[in-house]
């Protein structure tokens, strides 16, 4: 008799999970293969102290800024320093603010979290799933996500399937939203260095790395729905203010003057040749290379993001019951183990 073909859907990406019929993971080889040990609680306080560092060398660039406006004319000054307090508030603090009020998968867990992790990890797999279709429906032109695929994961929310959740996730995740946050991060890089090639000023180009860099993470953790850990984010922030500082020194180094010295022969004899190709020069370099950075920037936060994703989905597929249960089987032995222990010490007596 043939044997009848079957058909299933099998995602771009599919998690990294053991395929039926295979023993599955348990908690304890997931935490030997995939937890790190990291302080929480460091992670968060890290995290503020960056945010409050760039803060604090965001106000001092923007302070300066406008003092150079207002010693040239005190009532231009005034006009710089509320639209200085207009970019700090809107392109710091609300990116800020937003980036972490984004919710974030917890996979670096044991066996005491795990179960609560799990739960965790579904109810953000649900606002993530609720938020794209929200957002596909609602703002036309978008081109974000696959229709067709936010279509099958409407439905899958709908009847509650888990595992149609997170295939549907996982396609997205692998298709549209992979190619929607390359084109943000070139756009991005491309404004970070048209920005830093018109600026020819080394703070101002340290101002826009920060703010661009920061516009670009915001609307990354809004295209995926989530947001980095704690850990993770702490790299991305600290990368953010090496990119500021790396930038503040490009601009400070003219690059270009000293190519023009070097051609000194050559333009000698054609006037404002030399310091036109310094401006040239520097303005290419200086938007380069923070072009550059940005992109770098936005590479790693969708590395981790797409880590993350993919380790939750392990986790998701390990069974933790049996670890409850012999927790208390153990408990149970340990128990009648001392009964027993205790019933010759009190004959004794």
């Amino acid at each position: 008799m043939a044997k009848k073909k079957t058909t299933a859907l099998v995602p771009v990406d599919p998690p990294q999970e053991k395929p039926q019929g295979e023993a599955r993971m348990s908690i304890y080889e997931y935490e030997q293969k995939y937890v790190k040990r990291e302080n929480v609680r460091g992670a968060k306080f890290a995290l503020r102290f960056i945010a409050v560092i760039l803060g604090i060398f965001l106000f001092v660039a923007l302070l300066d800024v406008v003092l150079k406006v207002y010693e040239l004319n005190p009532y231009a000054g005034y006009g710089a320093a509320a639209a200085a307090l207009l970019l700090y508030i809107f392109l710091f603090i609300v990116p800020v603010v937003k980036i972490m009020r984004m919710p974030a998968f917890q996979t670096n867990v044991n066996a005491a979290t795990a179960k609560k992790a799990q739960r965790h990890n579904r109810k953000v797999r649900h606002d993530i799933a609720d938020k794209i279709i929200d957002v596909t429906s609602r703002v036309e032109g978008v081109g974000w996500y696959d229709s067709e695929v936010v279509g099958r994961l409407a439905i899958a929310c709908k009847a509650n399937d888990e595992e149609g959740i997170k295939r549907a996730l996982t396609q997205l995740y692998s298709g549209s939203v992979k190619r929607s946050a390359k084109d943000l991060i070139f756009k991005s890089a491309l404004k970070s260095a048209m920005y830093s090639a018109s600026s020819q000023s080394a703070k101002v180009d340290a101002l826009l790395v920060v703010f661009v860099n920061l516009q670009l993470i915001k609307d990354l953790v809004f295209l995926y729905g989530f947001r980095p850990s704690d850990a993770k984010l702490v790299k991305i922030f600290g990368r953010v203010l090496q990119n500021s500082l790396i930038a503040y020194g490009v601009g400070g180094m003219n690059i270009g003057n000293t190519v023009a010295r070097t051609m000194s022969g050559v333009v000698k004899g054609i006037p404002l040749l030399g310091t036109a190709i310094a401006a040239l020069v520097d303005s290419s370099v200086q938007g380069l290379v923070n072009g550059t950075l940005t992109s770098v920037i936005g590479f790693q936060t969708i590395k981790y993001l797409n880590a993350e994703y993919r380790l939750q989905n392990v986790l998701d597929g390990i069974d933790v019951s049996e670890t409850q249960s012999e927790f208390e089987e153990t408990c149970t032995e340990l128990e009648n183990e001392l009964k027993k222990k205790k019933k010759p010490l009190s004959q004794a007596g």
